[in-house]
């Protein structure tokens, strides 16, 4: 197999097939990694401006200090990654479905899977988040009901474009006014989308919460050699 491209993993899972793939830009002499859910690109180390974003500013709007948080989808991990740069941050749970994914940072198969193991905040939990939000238990196996100051989500492509269609539910006012008891008092509810601003969304989400911003975040894509903007979704 070529240099230039590499399937490192490939499995099946309930929601189809996974894979992890490394290859390298055309011109470039870095490794890029790429994960698949069948024929759809979940993720890419590409350009991964928006999933830093999402936890910069989901912890911008957050008080105070010793703050625990819940990131929603591990993917390669840059997200969790920025979330664990604030000293603000006691505890990080991160919930994963795809046990797959877990075990690519846990064996180090992906780049930043040492530095998220090995930070004594973070934790990895098996669980598909979506059930949580509406179980007893909640996002943390070890105390049921825990509320937290922030839950960042990246899970679907949007709220309209989802990788489940079970997922549709949670996009709703009244699911999400469930959700809202998984939040600490002034907690922060933050959401990526591979889309711009969708403004029924916004107005689902000013049905439950009394603050609301769709902020954009513009990058150049590599890939299509062009601009490319996406949303962070807040809610407070």
């Amino acid at each position: 197999m070529s240099i230039n491209f590499e399937e490192l993993d490939f499995r099946a899972t309930p929601i189809g097939a996974v894979s992890l793939r490394r290859r390298r830009l055309p011109g470039s002499h870095e490794d890029v990694y790429e994960i698949k859910l069948g024929d759809e690109f979940l993720m890419t180390s590409a350009f991964t401006a928006s999933e830093i974003a999402l936890a910069e500013m989901g912890l911008d709007l957050c008080a105070g200090e010793n703050l625990d948080v819940v990131v929603g989808g591990l993917g390669l991990g840059y997200t969790a990654q920025a979330v664990l740069q604030s000293e603000r941050v006691k505890s990080l749970i991160v919930i994963e479905t795809l046990q797959a994914v877990i075990d690519w940072h846990e064996t180090g198969l992906l780049p930043l899977g040492a530095e998220l193991s090995g930070d004594p905040r973070c934790r990895f939990v098996l669980k598909d988040f979506f059930a949580a939000t509406v179980s007893d238990e909640g996002f943390d196996p070890g105390q049921p009901g825990r509320r937290h100051d922030a839950i960042l989500v990246d899970i679907d492509h949007s709220p309209e474009f989802l990788l489940n269609p079970a997922n549709a539910a949670f996009y709703q006012p009244e699911s999400l006014r469930r959700f809202t008891r998984r939040l600490n008092p002034g907690g922060v509810f933050a959401l990526w989308s591979n889309d711009r601003p969708d403004a029924g969304f916004v107005r689902t989400l000013e049905a439950v919460f009394s603050d609301v911003e769709a902020r954009e975040v513009t990058f150049f894509n590599p890939l299509q050699q062009a601009d490319f903007t996406q949303t962070v979704y807040l809610a407070w």
